[in-house]
């Protein structure tokens, strides 16, 4: 079988290396000028921790913000914890980097957004598909004449 160079998940590791190295800085010195973080994660990956009330709240994904208030951020190889107030009520949670579907720092107009697994797990599905029992006629292709022609 072929060896092939995985280019989506050495995509995947860098930037979830970028988000490490961001957040790292944030717990050292703070978030520094405008800049804040819209975290959207998936609240069904087995290693996420969070309050059960807010899981059943946000039962697949959810989103955080860290800006004005939040605190005990730590950050390890896998992920970052912190601890958010939700109505006067500080709730602490472990995201792993993997559970991340985007990062955005909308004060300077940045954003990453991972594939989910479900996409991923579509993408095999069709292929099986086109190896498999489909019925379908193929899709059309287009052809260049210039191929075609005699010098």
């Amino acid at each position: 079988m072929a060896r092939s160079i995985d280019y989506g998940n050495l995509m995947h590791h860098a930037m979830r290396g970028l988000i490490r190295q961001v957040l790292s800085s944030v717990a050292q010195q703070g978030l520094p000028g405008s800049h804040h973080f819209f975290i959207t994660f998936d609240t069904n990956h087995p290693d996420v921790a969070l309050a059960d009330w807010l899981h059943d709240r946000y039962p697949g994904e959810m989103t955080i913000v860290l800006q004005h208030w939040f605190e005990n951020l730590h950050v390890d190889e896998e992920g970052f914890a912190v601890t958010l107030n939700f109505g006067d009520q500080p709730e602490p949670m472990y995201i792993p980097f993997d559970a991340i579907r985007t990062f955005v720092d909308p004060s300077v107009e940045f954003g990453l957004r991972f594939e989910t697994q479900e996409s991923d797990e579509e993408d095999e599905l069709d292929e099986d598909d086109e190896e498999g029992d489909d019925t379908s006629p193929p899709a059309g292709e287009v052809v260049s004449l210039d191929s075609f022609r005699k010098s």
